[in-house]
């Protein structure tokens, strides 16, 4: 399982998002990365992951309270074989799950 992947702050920090939201990564399909962009409304605890079509985690991308606002990740699955592979994100109460394809 990989862990961690380039984070980064977007946009102006003092807009604070009205909702959670997990956003479509671009490019997808990708090979070998994409990014995976997504809002929290408040500071709290945000774990997003990458999963295999078999349900198994292959990579962890953020477990870390974070402030309120919007970020992407960079997921890089050069050493990942092509196929479907969903992300999730959980903050607080909120949990999405979304589909992007890798294609080598």
């Amino acid at each position: 399982m990989m862990k961690g992947n380039n984070l980064t702050s977007t946009g102006d920090e003092s807009i604070i998002p009205k909702e959670n939201k997990l956003y479509d990564n671009y490019p997808n399909p990708f090979n070998p990365s994409t990014q995976i962009k997504y809002s929290v409304k408040e500071q709290g605890l945000v774990n997003l992951k990458v999963y295999d079509s078999l349900g198994e985690v292959v990579a962890e991308l953020v477990n870390q309270t974070q402030p309120a606002g919007t970020y992407t990740v960079n997921f890089n699955a050069r050493n990942l074989a092509s196929g479907i592979y969903f992300y999730s994100i959980e903050a607080k109460d909120y949990y999405k799950v979304k589909k992007m394809i890798l294609l080598k």
